[in-house]
């Protein structure tokens, strides 16, 4: 690989066989090398989970000037940790990119995420990074109409960087309901899943559980909220990091506690 080219590592939650980290690797390659480490199978909602009991293979499925991609056999926040401490040892990433991961990532849900895990195990190795996910649930979500977006973003976070241990959530609308209006800079929504779980009958006897549920917005009127701007077809960009110190109310705690 260029050494005098920024290199751009890639990971995701769904796999490496989605569209969606294959746009992302399309927009990549234009401005630097690109290194792929992403799971062998979805791992979507395994959130930060890492795999502390059994081993973790990786599989090169290509290698060409300039790029190099890995299937991983264990979830998102390993697929980084494993690129930066082993598969990339020879040299680091100048970035971290997740996604385009099939599906929202907004408000609360983004705890949930493995495409976010990927960003934040990149800033923890104080690499600069961004997670893209786009409004389209299935596999076969056609992600080519986000990549000019995932571009301007991708540009301008190389020619400016970003703010130490601050990694961006980026939410794309669906554009099969129209064109997506502008970017927005929000907060995560606050809101909480309802009706979570659905009692099934299973054909073999007894019942089961299949996880559903709906969101709820803290408050729909609040401007300020990625759920707010997704709702009016807006692309969100919300910054995160990986305090989660309440710093606010220490002295609150201390004055209960001490």
């Amino acid at each position: 690989m260029d050494d005098k080219r920024p290199l751009i590592l890639i990971s995701n939650d769904d796999g490496y066989h989605y569209n969606g980290i294959h746009s992302l690797i399309k927009v990549a390659q234009r401005y630097g090398d690109v290194f792929v480490a992403a799971p062998a199978e979805h791992q979507s909602g395994k959130s930060s989970a890492i795999s502390l009991d059994k081993p973790v293979k990786a599989h090169l499925v290509e290698k060409r000037e300039g790029y190099t991609a890995y299937e991983v056999s264990g979830t998102p926040a390993d697929c980084v940790k494993l690129a930066i401490s082993q598969l990339m040892k020879d040299r680091q990433p100048d970035l971290v990119l997740a996604g385009i991961n099939h599906g929202y990532n907004m408000g609360i849900s983004s705890l949930y995420s493995g495409t976010m895990a990927c960003v934040y195990e990149g800033i923890m190795h104080g690499v600069p990074s961004v997670a893209f996910s786009y409004g389209v649930f299935t596999r076969s979500a056609d992600t080519v109409p986000c990549e000019p977006l995932v571009e301007q973003v991708l540009k301008r976070v190389l020619e400016k960087g970003l703010p130490k241990d601050v990694c961006l959530n980026v939410n794309i609308p669906p554009f099969t309901e129209g064109d997506v209006k502008g970017l927005k800079v929000t907060t995560s929504d606050l809101g909480r899943w309802v009706n979570e779980w659905e009692k099934r009958k299973h054909p073999m006897g007894g019942e089961y559980y299949w996880m559903t549920g709906d969101y709820e917005m803290a408050d729909e009127n609040d401007d300020c909220t990625d759920m707010y701007w997704l709702k009016r077809h807006y692309a969100t960009v919300t910054p995160c990091h990986i305090d989660q110190t309440d710093h606010a109310s220490i002295g609150a705690i201390s004055d209960l506690l001490l």
